[in-house]
This record gives C-alpha cells, sequence and structure tokens, in this order.
C-alpha cells in the first residue's frame, strides 16, 4: 500500500522524490526499490547501474525561487541534515536491505545524496548531487 502524505512538507518530499527518481532514471540507474522502511530506518531510492547499487537519500526544499539557489546567501544547505544518527540508521537499514535481499558480500555499492530543490509556483526544479557519503 503506497505511502499517503498529508502534510504541506510531506507532499514536497514526495515531488522531490519523484523528481529524483526521473532524474536518477535519466542518468541510466535502475529504479529497484522506493521508500525500503524499518522500524529503524528508511531509505528513499535504491537503483542499480552497472552491477552496482545507489542508496539514495533525498532532501527536498521549496523556494520561491531557483535563481542562484545552489548559492544560498542563507548559509543553509539540506544536505546538513544527515546528522550522524541518521547516517547510522541509514547503515542499519542498508545492512537489514542487504541481507534480506541475499546480495553477495562482494557487491559494489555506495550512498549518495540528492537535494531537490522545488520552485512550485513555475513548476521548476534543480537537483544537486552529492556522491559517496560515508556511513
Amino acid at each position: 500500500m503506497p505511502k499517503v502524505f498529508t502534510s504541506e512538507k510531506q507532499k514536497i518530499g514526495e515531488i522531490g522524490e519523484n523528481i529524483a527518481v526521473k532524474f536518477l532514471m535519466k542518468h541510466g540507474l535502475s529504479i529497484l526499490e522506493r521508500n525500503y522502511t524499518k522500524k529503524w530506518g528508511e531509505i528513499d531510492i535504491v537503483a542499480e547501474k552497472a552491477n552496482k547499487l545507489y542508496f539514495v537519500e533525498v532532501k527536498s526544499v521549496a523556494r520561491e525561487t531557483l535563481d542562484n539557489v545552489l548559492s544560498e546567501i542563507s548559509g543553509y544547505n539540506p544536505e546538513d541534515n544527515m546528522h550522524p544518527w541518521k547516517l547510522k540508521r541509514m547503515a542499519r537499514t542498508i545492512q537489514t536491505y542487504l541481507l534480506s535481499k541475499k546480495i553477495p558480500d562482494e557487491k559494489e555499492w555506495q550512498v549518495d545524496l540528492l537535494v531537490v530543490f522545488l520552485d512550485i509556483k513555475h513548476k521548476k526544479a534543480r537537483v544537486k548531487v552529492v556522491k559517496d557519503i560515508i556511513l
């Protein structure tokens, strides 16, 4: 059963995840799973390309305009929300995924962060990729 998003923040998150999926597919990745959830954490997107798994965390931010959004004057970066406890929960969830899907130990994988900046009014988006995050 798909998740039901009710709050504005959840709706923005869902839009951001949908854009992230399209972005990944455009760059040649196959989407294996979305919102893999356990009691101790969630993986937004599990994707694969060239026999390598990608565990993708998506952070979505709505802005009035996307002009110069990547060099925000406010100094706020959505990727700063990747707190150590979030990374620890994600690592545990990834290990659970690998075990439950019987993924061989030698299979390569990495964790990426996609920050999706949304301009809802003009229906535009920009994606910032932070590759190979260390858990």
